[in-house]
């Protein structure tokens, strides 16, 4: 949980790592991004937040209540 802000949002390559950025982002849930999507339909996964047209993101405590929930 060390990369989590410690409030606000974080975005979806946050979340599940991107090896071929520069420098790589390490994943904090280890899924795919399709597998995190259907976590999210499914009810798995918290429901993301829309910042705009094109801008989507999780409430980091959502995420950081998830991880507590993973670990149990």
């Amino acid at each position: 949980m060390n990369n989590l802000p410690q409030v606000g949002f974080v975005r979806l390559h946050q979340i599940v790592g991107n090896p071929k950025a520069n420098p790589p982002i390490p994943a904090i849930i280890p899924v795919c991004k399709s597998s995190w999507w259907a976590g999210v339909k499914s009810g798995i996964y918290p429901k993301p937040v829309k910042l705009g047209l094109r801008a989507t993101a999780w409430r980091v405590g959502d995420i950081k209540a998830l991880i507590d929930e993973l670990e149990k």
